[in-house]
């Protein structure tokens, strides 16, 4: 018997694209213990990743910059060091968290970055006068030695967080998942940029007040976070099912599994590509936010954090709507949604680089619509891969987006010498309406595929 084209539609992808009638937002997601405790430990751990590079500046700041000096030259060294492993090893670190199980990747990785950073005062003291070479000090190498392993252990997480999320979450409840997850680490953004600074500046007195140097304040609120991440993350049950072990392929044949994996898979590969250009936007802005916030009479250059300040406000506010709305609506058309109000609030943008108010409203418009495409391109990865494939994938995800992160650094101020500030501002607005585009149409083709394949030969 042939299935009727009300029935074809009902039964093709409704697990995880269509909202089901027991569909209550949030409400699933925070009565889910096994959730709230990696939740717990997301919060820890993103808010001593957030508050890591702002305690580095301020170690140097107060241990290497000397008077009438820039900061940026010791800066710079720290910001290669941190992004130098998510290049090297994003994909690999994948492959091994395929392998491995991944609450123990989740705790070791966690403690690991905690017993390193607590490490920083003792071995700065031992190197301190010491010189590496005739410009850098020893005590510098160490630091960049600790973002380095610091930032490796890091490329291990990410991919075991984002694989667990689908082990303990029901498909039905992967958006509201990800909506929370994303505004929490939106949120951590804010708050560790904003008072970052501040709040290392307690550690350090709250240290002086209990007889200990005061210098070291800062290293003890970032590294216990991660310990205090890691403990939390003994609790959490994923169920994963024990393998019996077997002869494991080269690493290098598992990348190429997960690359193949993604060349099959339309909607994952088309996803994920869409979540590279949204990144490769916001990398972009994050570098043209100084000159905006310098063409803006009302605030200096250096105040452009305001400006990120309001996207991440955006993303956030809008995440946490879609937790609770958005699963009525499929996934394409939200990315397609998110895609072109994004554009429209980058071209806003661009007609607001001499007005503070107008500024800040679009950049918190292009945040807002922002998050309805990363919140469901990365519910669509997570609920359409396979368990034995997500820590390939995700690690590919992570490689890919870091790669994203970085290239507009080096492309977006030579495009600005080129085409000015409103040119690029509308070079990137084309970029968002072509990525919302492509993957809209992909997964209508998709769509369209899976209901052909789901219909049976009709007997003549």
């Amino acid at each position: 018997m042939r299935l009727s084209e009300s029935e074809t539609s009902s039964t093709s992808d409704s697990k995880t694209e269509i909202a089901t009638s027991d569909h209550q937002g949030f409400a699933p997601v925070l009565k889910n213990q096994q959730f709230l405790i990696l939740w717990s430990g997301q919060i820890f751990s993103q808010l001593a990743d957030k508050v890591y590079l702002v305690m580095m500046i301020a170690i140097v700041a107060n241990q290497f910059q000397l008077p009438n000096q820039p900061i940026s030259k010791w800066v710079s060294p720290i910001m290669i060091a941190f992004t130098i492993p998510a290049v090297l090893f994003g994909s690999l670190a994948g492959v091994y968290v395929d392998r491995w199980r991944k609450k123990p990747v989740l705790v070791i990785s966690n403690l690991l970055r905690g017993i390193l950073v607590l490490t920083l005062p003792p071995l700065l003291l031992i190197f301190q006068g010491q010189i590496l070479s005739t410009t850098i000090p020893w005590g510098f190498g160490v630091i960049l030695g600790v973002t380095f392993a610091v930032s490796t252990f890091t490329q291990f997480f990410a991919p075991a967080e984002q694989a667990v999320i689908p082990l303990i979450v029901k498909d039905k409840n992967l958006l509201a998942a990800n909506s929370l997850y994303t505004t929490t680490m939106m949120a951590l953004l804010i708050v560790g940029f904003a008072i970052g600074e501040p709040l290392l500046n307690i550690a350090d007195s709250l240290a002086a007040q209990v007889g200990l140097p005061s210098n070291i304040g800062k290293e003890i609120l970032v590294g216990c976070a991660y310990v205090i991440a890691g403990v939390i993350l003994l609790i959490l049950k994923t169920g994963e099912i024990e393998q019996s072990p077997q002869e494991t392929p080269h690493v290098l044949a598992d990348i190429k599994d997960g690359i193949k994996y993604l060349g099959e898979n339309n909607r994952v590969r088309n996803a994920l590509i869409q979540l590279v250009i949204l990144f490769s936007i916001f990398a972009a802005l994050a570098v043209l936010a100084v000159s905006i916030a310098d063409h803006i009479p009302q605030i200096a250059a250096e105040q452009f954090g305001i400006l990120l300040a309001a996207a991440g406000i955006g993303l956030g506010t809008s995440a946490a709507i879609l937790g609770s709305k958005g699963e009525s609506i499929r996934r394409a058309r939200l990315s397609l949604i998110g895609s072109i109000g994004m554009a429209a609030a980058l071209i806003g943008l661009s007609f607001s680089t001499h007005n503070l108010w107008l500024a800040l409203t679009m950049t918190a418009l292009i945040g807002a619509f922002a998050a309805l495409v990363g919140v469901p391109m990365q519910t669509t990865i997570q609920s359409r891969t396979p368990e034995a494939m997500r820590g390939k994938v995700f690690g590919l995800q992570n490689n890919a987006v870091n790669i994203a992160l970085s290239l507009p650094l080096v492309l977006a101020a030579e495009a600005e010498s080129h085409l000015g500030l409103s040119g690029v501002i509308w070079v990137l607005a084309a970029i968002a309406v072509f990525g919302g585009v492509l993957t809209w149409y992909m997964m209508q083709t998709a769509d369209a595929l899976d209901r052909d394949q789901s219909q049976p030969e009709t007997k003549v």
